[in-house]
């Protein structure tokens, strides 16, 4: 292996150069990796290079004999291992980061039990816990760390993880926005911040399994990206990741006629929102709106009403190669649903806006995002004698007030309305885990400095989530809730302690039954 240099734009880059023998062509070739550049006749490493190299200088020194006795906390980080045993994420880890799973899962650890606390503290935390590396790292070694983690290693880790989980499950899929102060990120961008943050902010988009209640899948998306067009990447990266079945849920933010087409052209099963602005949506609503508020149509389970028919969707594809468009009617069921609680919280809601709408006309304080309510509500005259006048389009308004309490679900596969519900509002899962990122695991706001950090921190996130979720999945169908919140679970167990000897396996200190007890819940065997 040679090491070569190439000046590009004034910069000299330092690549490893290796020749390699190609058997089919029978010539040899090159193979190039760029491992960092000089600066001032000084070479700097990148982080990857120099990462490599300590790694394999720490291979070469040999294991440092343990020559001291150790007490630590390791009750939580046990159970933390177990679960990671029974859900393949060791393994996976092991064989998509074989260098770097020990630190990835000590991180996400530290991030499920010291809740929103930054990745600056991991150290403390280490020094006194028992966890996979077993060592510190510092602030330097971390963002290493972070920045090490390939997009390749983290596409086979989420092949592997979706081989486990069940072909039948349900994938609610959703999106959410981060906020970020950092200036040199490529995907931080101004957008619709669904938590009405006044930021730039990139966007993640999330696959959660409805019946493992676990996280799926994710991708980092710019800022400025819309929900309604992110649907065509994510069918392509459910293909590349070898998903034969795939049952997707989504709300309404998700639905167009291109997004529903593509599903239908890759013969996905799907239940979607659909907004009650849509004709379609006004024209169910005027076809069962008379026959819904019945008795035979109630669901007390749900508390609303509900009603289904089956309607005919025009499908549409155009062929790639050969530029024909095909036509198709395909079959569809819209569930209509309607409840009174929430009818009158619509109208509340509704006659607020018209209120701040009239301020701002009397006032002359139009707001631009405001325009089209205007116009559709409201006759706007101004003399010099009178001054504004401002007149409400009933018609307009009683229309959309004949609305409110109406939800609608469209569906390629569900025939009954009250399953259609019962899966749709298993949906709130991904809700819960966009939750945990941001008020549990650090990410509500984003301040790294380089895309590689990110995308590392997001993983890292990612896998801790996936623990957090199993931890509360549990506490669910144990109804543990009713005794512990998840702190004081992790808690509960966090306070065992795990000692340490020279050439010795660890011992852990002594149990209550009720730190046994939560170990039998997750069908996990208690430490010696």
């Amino acid at each position: 292996m040679k090491i070569k240099h190439q000046i590009l734009n004034g910069v000299e880059y330092v690549y490893e150069d290796q020749s390699v023998w190609d058997k089919e062509k029978r010539y040899s070739t090159h193979k190039r990796k760029y491992i960092g550049k000089m600066v001032d006749g000084v070479f700097v490493p990148n982080k990857r290079y120099q990462l490599e190299q300590e790694l394999e200088e720490e291979k070469k020194r040999g294991p440092k004999p343990n020559i001291k006795t150790s007490r630590l906390f390791g009750g939580a980080t046990y159970l933390f291992d177990q679960l990671g045993e029974q859900l393949g994420i060791r393994d996976d880890l092991k064989t998509c980061f074989p260098k770097q799973w020990k630190q990835i899962l000590s991180v996400a650890y530290f991030l499920v039990l010291e809740q929103n606390n930054s990745f600056s503290r991991f150290p403390k935390w280490a020094k006194t816990h028992e966890h996979p590396y077993g060592k510190e790292l510092s602030s330097q070694r971390l963002s290493e760390l972070l920045g090490g983690i390939t997009e390749e290693q983290k596409q086979e880790f989420f092949r592997r993880q979706i081989k486990r989980r069940s072909e039948t499950e349900y994938l609610a899929y959703d999106t959410t926005s981060i906020s970020s102060y950092s200036q040199v990120l490529k995907q931080v961008k101004y957008g619709h911040n669904k938590e009405d943050k006044i930021l730039p902010q990139i966007n993640l988009a999330m696959v959660y399994g409805e019946e493992s209640r676990l996280p799926v899948y994710y991708r980092k998306l710019a800022g400025n990206i819309s929900d309604v067009k992110t649907i065509t990447q994510l069918l392509r990266q459910l293909d590349q990741m070898r998903m034969t079945k795939v049952r997707l849920v989504m709300d309404r933010g998700f639905y167009s006629r291109a997004n529903i087409n593509e599903l239908m052209k890759k013969h996905y099963s799907f239940l979607i929102g659909l907004k009650r602005s849509l004709q379609l949506s006004k024209n169910l609503i005027k076809k069962l709106g008379p026959q819904l508020l019945k008795r035979s149509n109630y669901l007390s389970d749900e508390q609303v009403y509900a009603l289904s028919c089956r309607e005919s969707w025009d499908y549409t594809e155009s062929k790639a190669r050969s530029g024909e468009v095909i036509h198709e009617q395909r079959r569809v069921y819209l569930h209509l649903y309607y409840n009174d609680l929430q009818a009158a919280q619509d109208r509340l809601k509704f006659q607020k806006l018209l209120d701040q709408l009239e301020r701002e006309l009397l006032d002359g304080d139009r707001c631009p995002e405001h325009e089209a309510l205007y116009e559709k509500y409201y006759e706007v005259k101004e003399t010099k004698v009178r001054g504004v006048k401002v007149t409400a389009k009933e018609e307009a308004i009683a229309e959309k007030m004949s609305r409110c309490g109406y939800f609608i679900l469209m569906s390629n596969h569900i025939q009954d309305s009250a399953e259609a519900l019962k899966i749709y509002r298993l949906k709130d899962v991904i809700e819960k885990a966009f939750g945990n990122i941001k008020e549990r695991l650090n990410g509500r706001t984003t301040t790294v400095s380089s895309e590689e950090n990110l995308d590392g921190k997001l993983f890292v996130q990612f896998i801790a989530l996936m623990y957090l979720s199993q931890v509360q999945k549990v506490m669910n169908e144990r109804h543990l809730f009713r005794k512990y919140t998840t702190d004081e679970l992790l808690d509960e167990l966090d306070i065992i302690e795990c000692y340490r000897e020279p050439k010795r396996k660890a011992v852990y200190g002594e149990m209550t039954q009720k730190q046994s007890d939560l170990y039998a819940y997750f069908n996990v065997t208690p430490p010696r």
